[in-house]
């Protein structure tokens, strides 16, 4: 017998597999938050083992940090726009926001891929120091979750032009906007006990 249908509440949520599926997607941010807690951890204990490298407070940038922390904030707010679109039903409206969201996404990459070329030329590299190498693995992991994102992202682009809005594109879109906030939040944590921290000690 076929799952039944509700009539009515976001079109992401009206069939079991799309309420069952989006319930195994939170059970794996549980998993992301053990891994980025791991990894909080290990910095937090080799916060300050520079050896001769550079010091954090030497080489982080106010400027630098802040148009990366704006430029994903503002599109954590660009993606949630495009869910509102979604369940709205504008195919165009969901489409031009994640575009734009995606855009932002890559902005935000651009920089931290500068900032990681910048402190490799001022000496501070995974080698250097053991400080560096938990700095360059918690922020690398973060962006490459960013990285993977954007490919997501695009992918669902793709597929909701053929298929159109379905109750699995709809779906998808919003375990994909789940997925794009948690990495939000997750920044927030680095900006604050990572690069702020790191400029005032």
């Amino acid at each position: 017998m076929a799952a039944e249908e509700l009539k009515t509440g976001p079109l992401e949520y009206r069939t079991q597999e799309g309420q069952m599926t989006i319930m195994g997607f939170w059970i794996f941010l549980g998993a992301e938050v053990v891994l980025f807690a791991t990894l909080f951890a290990t910095y937090a204990v080799l916060f300050g083992r520079t050896a001769d490298a550079p010091t954090p407070g030497e080489l982080f940038e106010p400027g630098i940090v802040l148009v990366m922390t704006f430029l994903l904030l503002t599109s954590s707010f660009t993606c949630g726009l495009a869910i509102h679109e979604m369940r709205r039903g504008s195919v165009k409206g969901l489409i031009l926001w994640m575009i734009i969201t995606l855009a932002l996404g890559l902005g935000f990459l651009g920089f931290e891929i500068f900032e990681f070329v910048h402190y490799t030329h001022e000496g501070a590299t995974v080698q250097s120091a053991a400080f560096w190498s938990a700095f360059f693995i918690l922020a690398g992991t973060h962006g490459l979750h960013v990285t993977l994102g954007v490919g997501w992202a695009t992918l669902l682009l793709i597929q909701i032009k053929k298929r159109g809005l379905t109750n699995v594109t709809s779906r998808k879109f919003f375990i994909i906007s789940l997925y794009w906030h948690f990495l939000d939040v997750i920044w927030i944590f680095i900006f604050t006990s990572v690069y702020l921290i790191g400029m005032v000690i």
